[in-house]
């Protein structure tokens, strides 16, 4: 029982050395920078108000916008070619922004190339988007030829 004790107070210990260490250290800035054309590297800006009383992970860095770099949501492993409310997006195919920003598709169809459709019926897109009935089959509760 002594063991565990001494082994919680330890790293207790380690714990506020380690935040006392990084609210001292000071907040290095980062600037977003353009990799040469098309591309940009989605980097990080710091804040550089004063961290007095506040949370250094909270308060220390903030995400760099499409509002501001729309070249940001060109970047690989970005969410979308398209910025909306400064969130990349893609058009084609989110249900909340379809087509354009803000075009919501009702609960039960979905977003597929840009257009709101009913995947339950919609013989071009039955079940998903792009997965089209045969000739002289229909699209019944999102299969082809149910009954």
């Amino acid at each position: 029982m002594k063991t565990l004790r001494t082994i919680f107070l330890v790293l207790a210990m380690l714990m506020a050395l380690t935040i006392s260490a990084d609210l001292t250290a000071t907040a290095d800035q980062v600037e977003p920078t353009s990799s040469g054309g098309d591309e940009i590297s989605p980097t990080y800006e710091t804040w550089t108000n004063s961290l007095r009383g506040t949370s250094r992970f909270l308060a220390s860095r903030r995400p760099v916008t499409c509002d501001k770099y729309p070249k940001v949501c060109l970047a690989k492993g970005s969410s979308g070619p398209d910025c909306c409310k400064k969130k990349c997006v893609d058009l084609t195919a989110d249900r909340v922004n379809c087509g354009r920003c803000g075009k919501k598709c009702k609960f039960s169809e979905l977003c597929c190339k840009g257009k709101c459709v009913k995947p339950r019926s919609d013989r071009k897109n039955c079940g998903s988007c792009n997965n089209r009935c045969n000739k002289g089959s229909s699209c019944v509760y999102g299969m082809c030829s149910y009954a």
